[in-house]
């Protein structure tokens, strides 16, 4: 397994439910655990997470749902409707629906569609499928 140079790594508050939600709601994989610290690092496609329940090593304040206030993770994914499926079939919430967006960078825009969910701990998870380039 070849390792991302940037991987987050999210402190929540029930191990079991995450893992849960990402592996069998998203569609995480588990590429290892070590189920005595309640910790895994995690894979969807080409991207990386690692949870660990939370146990003051990282701790820098103090936590409150929803984590992670201020940031949200984009996740590109070859398609989103497999996501939204088994999100639609555990009746679990989507924070913005899905649509279109179009970015602008110097003289194109790139577009993807899109749509946030939070996990059990509140932290925003956008994931995203690429809709190509258009000139401005």
């Amino acid at each position: 397994m070849k390792f991302n140079k940037l991987i987050p790594e999210l402190s929540v508050s029930n191990f079991d439910k995450s893992l849960k939600f990402y592996t069998n709601i998203l569609g995480f994989k588990i590429e290892y655990q070590r189920k005595e610290s309640k910790f895994a690092m995690i894979s969807f496609q080409e991207s990386q997470l690692m949870i660990e329940e939370t146990n003051n090593h990282w701790v820098t304040g103090k936590l409150e749902h929803p984590y992670g206030r201020g940031i949200n993770f984009q996740i590109e994914v070859d398609k989103i409707k497999p996501i939204l499926d088994n999100l639609k079939k555990n009746n679990y919430p989507i924070f913005v629906k899905p649509k279109e967006n179009w970015y602008r960078q110097d003289n194109q825009l790139f577009g993807n569609k899109e749509f946030l969910i939070q996990d059990p701990d509140g932290y925003l998870l956008r994931f995203v499928e690429d809709l190509g380039t258009k000139p401005l």
